[in-house]
Order: structure tokens, then C-alpha cells, then sequence
């Protein structure tokens, strides 16, 4: 997702700004700019230490995990993403998934729902060997969700989770995923510059 001062982010969360401290218009050197935002901005990867106290901070994680053949499934006009919506045969060996859910139409607008995964999901991507799981929407549970049940589930079964990916023009297929987090220490979270390359 586009970082700009019009993204939109968690109700509550911290803004995207930019701003230029320095311009070469009025005399500067160089232009030079400053950002504020929330590690959670756009495109983002959860580490452990959001949802859990003694969870690796995003600097601690494995970044092989982030690098690597993924497949994107259409799992499009669901409520629920359920175990029989993600193909086997469709995952085809790689160890990254991605959900292209469609559910957040409007870009310029933070959507109080959208679909999640079924709890049983999490047992069967690591029975497939899926190391990441990335979703179109931004989280992988409820908004008003307390407990975090599919964070917590993901982790436990060894799934790094990447949130608010834009997949509305990617069609289904596999592909090299790139999706590197930034090196903030201690971080709980980092904003990711996904690409998808075709193999």
C-alpha cells in the first residue's frame, strides 16, 4: 500500500505523515524529509512480541521466511476462509500463502469487517509447510476481536503473518515473494515493500 498522509490506518493508531524539514526551493542543499508512523502502517509484518510479552521482536525473526516461492489463492466472497477453500493442490509446495480476500474495495477507507481464517486453518498450512501466510485485509482476526485467536494460532504453529497486502490485480498463481521487514529493534511490527514476482 501507498505510505501517504491519506492512508488509512487502525482506528486509534498513529497516522502516516511526511513532512520536508529542508527544501532546495528555499535555499537548501538538498531536500530532506522526516516520517511518523505506525510500525503497523500499510503493508506490515506482525512479529510475535504484538500479541504476545515474550514474542521476537521483528529484528529477531528469520528473514528466509520473508524471500521465496509463495502461491496466491482467491478465496474472494468469503466470510470465513475455511480449510476447503485453500487447495492443496493450489499451494503446490510453496511455503508462503497468500489470501486475496477482495474485501477492502476502497483504499482511502479502513473497513470495520472483513473476513478472517477458520481455526482450524492454521494446523493445515503448517501440515502444508507454510512458513507465512498474507492477507489483503488487516488483520488476520475480527476488529473487534480481543484475544487474538488466529494470531496466536499462527504463531504457535510456526506461520509469520504479513497484513494489508494489495493483491485486488494479482491473479491466483505462484510467484517469488519478496517482503522484506525493516531491522527496527525490538520492533513489533514493520512496514514491508511486497513484491511479487512471477517464476
Amino acid at each position: 500500500m501507498p505510505l501517504n498522509d491519506a492512508l488509512p490506518v487502525w482506528p486509534g493508531d498513529v497516522p502516516f505523515h511526511y513532512s520536508r524539514s529542508w527544501r532546495i526551493a528555499d535555499g537548501a542543499t538538498v531536500n530532506l524529509g522526516s516520517i511518523s508512523l505506525s510500525v503497523h502502517a500499510g503493508t506490515h509484518a506482525d512479529a510475535p512480541v504484538h500479541f504476545r510479552e515474550d514474542g521476537a521482536a521483528i529484528d529477531g525473526l528469520e528473514l528466509g521466511v520473508f524471500i521465496g516461492p509463495a502461491a496466491l489463492i482467491d478465496v474472494s466472497g468469503r466470510d470465513t476462509i475455511r480449510m476447503e477453500d485453500i487447495d492443496s493442490q493450489a499451494i503446490g509446495g510453496a511455503k508462503r500463502l497468500l489470501l486475496r480476500t477482495d474485501a477492502w474495495p476502497d483504499p482511502a477507507t479502513f473497513p470495520m469487517t472483513f473476513p478472517v481464517i477458520a481455526p482450524d486453518v492454521p494446523a493445515f498450512l503448517q501440515s502444508q509447510g507454510i512458513v507465512l501466510l498474507g492477507l489483503d485485509v488487516p488483520s488476520v482476526d475480527l476488529f473487534d476481536s480481543k484475544n487474538l485467536p488466529n494470531h496466536h494460532a499462527l504463531h504457535r504453529h510456526g506461520i509469520q503473518i504479513l497484513e494489508s497486502l494489495c493483491l485486488k490485480d494479482v491473479p491466483p498463481g505462484h510467484y517469488e515473494l519478496i517482503a522484506l521487514p525493516l531491522k527496527l529493534e525490538g520492533s513489533d511490527g514493520s512496514p514491508v515493500r511486497a513484491i511479487l514476482r512471477s517464476l
